[in-house]
């Protein structure tokens, strides 16, 4: 059972804070810079994390800043005001990944620009010879660690470990919670202290200062990646920390004021 539980929540954590910290935050945002080398490490820590449901880096970022452009609008491309069923806005949003992840559909311009790409890498990763060793991989743990059937329950999360992460913060982080500003989007702080998404579920404070690294706003609010963030800067490994709370570059609304 420990053994279980250790992978399961190992597996859970390494692979959602690659995603804040590489593809969210530095790889759509870029909010702070890592040298050829720290990026190349990090790029192949996203793949070891994510596995099976490894996001090439190319098509987050472009979904994502698209999301930030058309955030609640009918050109958003995940939002559960247009998709109010979860399974839908996850299978649509798929295959607006999939044809930019594979280069089928170029978007505009501005956000494609500077993406993190490792070409041999993302190939390698979205080959289905790659993807059934990773599901080998985790059926092989359970069938040698799992106590009981029941805990195979858990296995199929494993599968699909990326998708599940990118779910619970679209859809929640727009139904569910409190609002620190008024945005023009229906964007939520789904958790005061964010200990599911590591910060990712602050998405009224993300997207009312879409370029700060810090996505908790208020005293009572904890981002766990950012105190990570403030280490690896700290040890030199991120430089040119922002601090800027300014709003996502290529957004569509205008500007509002906080809400009271």
């Amino acid at each position: 059972m420990t053994v279980i539980l250790i992978f399961f929540f190992g597996h859970w954590f390494s692979s959602v804070f690659c995603q804040t910290f590489f593809l969210h935050r530095y790889g759509a945002h870029k909010q702070f810079e890592l040298s050829r080398g720290w990026e190349r490490t990090f790029h192949f820590l996203t793949y070891l994390s994510q596995g099976a449901s490894y996001l090439h880096p190319r098509g987050y970022a472009i979904l994502h800043r698209m999301h930030h452009a058309y955030s609640d609008t009918e050109r958003d491309p995940h939002s559960p005001v247009f998709e109010p069923n979860i399974f839908k806005m996850m299978w649509a949003t798929k295959h607006r990944y999939d044809d930019f992840a594979y280069h089928r559909v170029e978007p505009e311009a501005r956000f494609a620009a500077a993406c993190p790409e490792w070409p041999w890498l993302d190939k390698l990763s979205q080959s289905w010879p790659m993807r059934i060793v990773w599901l080998a991989f985790y059926t092989g743990v359970y069938w040698a660690f799992a106590p009981s059937l029941w805990w195979w329950l858990l296995l199929p999360a494993h599968y699909v470990m990326g998708p599940i992460h990118g779910a619970i913060v679209n859809y929640a982080g727009h139904r569910y919670g409190y609002r620190n500003f008024a945005s023009r989007d229906v964007s939520r702080n789904t958790l005061p202290f964010d200990f599911v998404t590591l910060g990712e579920l602050f998405q009224n404070n993300h997207h009312e200062f879409a370029m700060s690294p810090n996505f908790a706003v208020r005293r009572f609010e904890v981002d766990p990646s950012y105190l990570v963030i403030r280490v690896f800067a700290a040890l030199g490994i991120i430089k040119n920390l922002s601090h800027q709370r300014g709003r996502y570059p290529h957004a569509a609304h205008p500007e509002v004021a906080p809400a009271e």
